[in-house]
């Protein structure tokens, strides 16, 4: 729930143990937390990318337009929504091979957690300018990677070594996953959905 985000900022090690404790559905988790937090980078980007605009080389900012923003907004938010579940599949097809028996649903309640720092890092595109989002972007990544190899083995009651092994294991899927989303934004984008420029 919302309440364990500031614990996963101030205490993890405390949080992933008191998380773990809990019985929670997918259903209460999307609705308490991911259909929230996810909406924070598809807002941000919608606001940033209609109101603000890019500039590139100092340039002129470059808008899109309202209709074709929401799209991709639309389009991206879903991609997040789907991205947890996935990461969460994968970890329970991985927990086997480390010993660990956790449900599906407690693998997809720990995907989501883990990514709440990519979630609120969304709020950099307010503002869209390449060193901001460079900069939040690494520090977001960095802050959930760090969640994962601290949480991992709290989570699944696992030593430390397997822990770091699954929680490496786990972050080469997610850097696939976040490619996969990438490469079928291209596609979209070649199919004809794709942004449209205010002129």
């Amino acid at each position: 729930m919302i309440n364990h985000v500031w614990g996963l900022f101030t205490h993890p090690g405390q949080e992933w143990t008191e998380i773990r404790g809990e019985e929670e559905t997918v259903s209460h988790m999307y609705l308490t937390h991911v259909l929230l937090l996810a909406a924070i980078p598809a807002i941000s980007a919608y606001i940033g990318a209609t109101q603000v605009g890019w500039s590139i080389g100092g340039g002129e900012p470059v808008k899109l337009t309202q209709a074709s923003c929401m799209q991709l907004a639309i389009l991206s938010y879903f991609a997040m929504l789907a991205g947890v579940a996935v990461m969460g599949g994968f970890i329970h097809w991985m927990a086997r091979t480390y010993d660990a028996n956790p449900t599906l649903t407690q693998c997809i309640v720990f995907a989501a957690y883990t990514a709440t720092p990519l979630f609120i890092g969304g709020l950099a595109g307010l503002y869209p300018h390449l060193w901001l989002g460079m900069l939040v972007g690494t520090a977001a990544v960095c802050y959930t990677a760090y969640l994962l190899y601290v949480g991992l083995p709290k989570f699944m009651n696992i030593p430390e070594d397997e822990g770091f092994m699954f929680s490496s294991s786990v972050l080469a899927v997610g850097l696939v996953v976040l490619v996969a989303i990438i490469a079928l934004s291209v596609i979209t984008w070649g199919m004809g959905i794709g942004p449209v420029y205010v002129r």
